[in-house]
């Protein structure tokens, strides 16, 4: 592991593999680089490219300096940025994908931007979250009652009952409880884009680079609705769906978009 540290003195681990330009993924909630779909993908993406996976902050082996705040979270990409001395390419999944959009719009210096299914809500076709969810995972958190939040959070996002029962029963619930805490940091990015309301025109304007931004061919209409509105938003941008895919993306399914996007 190596490690960098971010503009607020936070200690920000990663890993770097391969050759070529450089390549910095961006996990989703509850994913870090022990557990999640990076390494698979690295492990393809490392043929073509210097792929820098990394711990989001309160995860893994990062720091967790508070107060959390999205800016904090930007600046540990740029300082992941200036450990590879030139612009990157910047792959973000679901609430990364999020991270990923405004850490371009804010001048992180990033050559093309690629997005899957970033997790937000913007018309009528999903009833939204509503604004006491962040406050009661917040709660929770409080309360030391991590288990309970991140059990919260799966309902939300549609695991059916059945699944979080057994969930809970395998060594991967234990991964998940001690990162429970940075829910509420994912959630304070996507909630304000999770209220049924559409994009204004010219949202994030800093990401003016070429954009790719993926959907699954199986994922409900909400996502695949979102990720249009994404795309109509952002000057430079190109979708696509991938076919038989969900939210949960095979690393065999998006590695050759993301090969041939990037090249």
């Amino acid at each position: 592991m190596a490690v960098v540290i971010s503009k607020d003195g936070t200690r920000i681990g990663f890993d770097r593999e391969g050759q070529g330009p450089p390549l910095v993924l961006v996990d989703g909630a509850m994913c870090y680089r022990g557990s999640g779909p990076m390494k698979p993908l690295a492990a393809q993406l490392a043929l073509h490219f210097t792929v820098y996976t990394y711990d989001r902050r309160g995860r893994g082996e990062s720091g967790d300096t508070q107060p959390w705040s999205l800016e904090r979270e930007v600046e540990d990409i740029a300082a992941l940025v200036r450990e590879a001395g030139e612009p990157v390419y910047l792959y973000g999944i679901s609430s990364g994908a999020v991270l990923a959009l405004e850490a371009a719009d804010r001048g992180v210096p990033i050559r093309k931007l690629a997005l899957y299914e970033a997790p937000l809500m913007v018309d009528d076709s999903r009833p939204p979250l509503g604004d006491d969810f962040l406050p009661r995972v917040r709660q929770l958190i409080a309360a030391n009652r991590r288990g309970d939040a991140v059990k919260m959070f799966m309902k939300a996002v549609g695991v059916p009952a059945i699944g979080i029962f057994f969930m809970r029963l395998m060594p991967v619930w234990k991964k998940l409880t001690v990162i429970g805490h940075t829910l509420q940091y994912d959630l304070g990015m996507t909630t304000p884009y999770q209220q049924g309301r559409p994009l204004p025109a010219g949202h994030w304007p800093g990401a003016s680079m070429p954009a790719l931004v993926m959907d699954g061919g199986k994922s409900p209409a909400w996502m695949r609705n979102a990720q249009a509105a994404i795309a109509r938003v952002l000057p430079r941008a190109t979708t696509r769906t991938l076919a038989g895919q969900n939210h949960m993306v095979g690393a065999d399914a998006i590695a050759p978009e993301l090969i041939e996007f990037f090249a």
